[in-house]
Formats: structure tokens, sequence, C-alpha cells
């Protein structure tokens, strides 16, 4: 069942388009990864859903309702959150709750639910201000429930964390797709592979690609070997997209993916071309495409 419908839907700054014409739905009960580099129109997209701007044209249509506020729907956690750091975590909840319309009770009640389950329960009564970066974005994650919201939308909700950090927020993510929908949006892909049911990639301000993880995986995840060197390898990957077997060659940091059509024989003949040429080589792996790869070849495609 469809939650939310985005329509042709257009933003325009001025006389730059923030995004163009995109259209795509957001399934109830679903967790939906919108994927993009900077400046891809994201947070755009994320802030027009939210309410708190109106597209120029286009329309979102939330649960069929196309008029009237959809912001009590919704919740919403912004990249960069503010929050109170002489409060603790407790009287912030309650505050927000309040805000929202909940009576002190009710807000006091559903806070003290919330601490425990994005697992704040033994730390509310501390001062924001000590709390950890990961440790905020799970009260931040908190505050966008308080009010019982059939949409939670994240911001890059893991971009600025430490793997330890991280990993709390995608373990608070996995408990959060049992209640309610979520909509995040995030630059790191193998994030996005372990929650999400959902993938949206937008490149300039567009949908270049909207598709379920499984299909995505079942149409594009293709054997591939990733061969580094200590030395850019740029100048011979036009020789190794001539090679029998191989289907594409993907290249960043000096990295190589090349995806091949058969990898006993790809093996084979680029061993073979490495030892012709006398590449520089550090790693040959054999592994299959990743969320990444695709991510990197839709955006740098034109």
């Amino acid at each position: 069942m469809t939650l939310v419908q985005l329509e042709h839907v257009t933003k325009t700054f001025g006389k730059e388009n923030a995004v163009t014409d995109l259209s795509f739905e957001i399934k109830k009960g679903s967790c939906t990864a919108l994927l993009g580099p900077n400046g891809a129109g994201k947070t755009t997209t994320l802030r027009m859903l939210a309410g708190m701007i109106q597209p120029t044209s286009g329309r979102i249509k939330f649960c069929g309702i196309e008029d009237g506020d959809i912001r009590n729907h919704i919740g919403y956690l912004p990249q960069h959150p503010v929050f109170y750091n002489w409060m603790n975590a407790l009287e912030f909840l309650v505050y927000v709750g309040e805000l929202a319309g909940l009576t002190k009770k009710s807000a006091k009640e559903k806070s003290l639910e919330l601490l425990k389950l994005v697992g704040l329960s033994e730390a509310y009564k501390r001062k924001i201000g000590g709390y950890s970066g990961g440790m905020k974005q799970r009260l931040g994650i908190a505050q966008a429930m308080i009010h019982e919201p059939k949409l939670v939308m994240l911001d890059e909700p893991v971009s600025a964390l430490d793997p330890v950090g991280r990993r709390e927020v995608i373990e608070m993510m996995r408990e959060l797709k049992k209640k309610t929908t979520i909509l995040f949006s995030t630059h790191v892909l193998h994030d996005a592979e372990e929650v999400c049911d959902e993938i949206v990639i937008i490149r300039k301000g567009e949908v270049a690609l909207n598709d379920s993880l499984v299909e995505l995986k079942r149409k594009h995840q293709h054997d591939s070997i990733k061969i580094s060197a200590d030395e850019e390898l740029s100048d011979w990957l036009v020789g190794v997209k001539q090679v029998q077997g191989v289907r594409d060659v993907l290249y960043e940091n000096q990295t190589a993916t090349i995806l091949v059509e058969n990898i006993t024989e790809a093996r084979k003949n680029l061993l073979s071309y490495i030892a012709a040429n006398n590449l520089p080589i550090t790693s040959f792996q054999i592994s299959q495409s990743s969320l990444e790869d695709l991510f990197m070849k839709v955006v740098r495609s034109e």
C-alpha cells in the first residue's frame, strides 16, 4: 500500500532547479533509502515532504490526502539536529511532545517509552551536552517519533558518526522499522543495504533509479574482480575493457571494480593481461558488485 506519492515534483530557487520532475512512492511499512551525491536534491526533497517548503510544481499526496497540513503525520530528523544542551533527555522530549500537542502527562509517558526504545532509558537524566554523537542521533530519532507519525524521515542520520555511533543508529533503525515507515537519506551505501527495502537514487535533482533492493540486486549484482595498485591504473583500463569476459569497469581511488560474465574465464584472462603488461597491483579480490558500485555507475552516467 502506498503511503506517500510524489508526482512530477519540481522545486526552483531563483533560476536553479533543486529537483526536477521527481516521481516516486513510499510504501507503507517500508524503509526507503534516498541516495545521491552532494547537491543531488536529497535535503530539498525531504524538506518538501516535511511540509517545510512547498514544491514549485507537481504535488505530494499523503495517504490520498491532497489538501491540509500533513506535518502531523510526519516525524523529521534534520542532518544537523539542534538540542538544548542544558536539558536532560526526558525534559527535552516532554518539551517537544507538548509542542506537538500532547498533554504533559501523555508527553512524559510517551517520552519514557521512547527513551527505552532508543536505548537511553539509563541516561535520560544526563545533560544532553554530555551525550556522544550516537546518543544525540538516537535522541533525535525519539523526538521525531514523539507524536506517533506515520512517516519518519532521517536526513543523513549516520554520516557524521564514528563506527560505534553508526552501528548504534543502524540497530536503532532496525527496531524503528517494526513500528513505522522510514525514509532516510545517506551517503553510506553499506548502511542502506543493511536496513532498507526500497532504493531511490537521484542525480542532478532527477530520479536516476527507483526499485526494491531485492530487484536491484537481481538485475544488477554481478560477479566482479577488484584490483588495487600503488599507482594510477587509468592508463590500462581501456585494455582491461577489451579482455574477454569483462562486462564493465568502475574506477576510483586506484581501485578498479571489474564486472565480469564468467568469473573463472575472466580471472584467467585478467591474470594473463596483468602479467603481460607488468601491472603494479597490490590486491586481486573476487567478489560481487555492490550497491555502492551501482550507485557510482548511476551518478556518473550522463
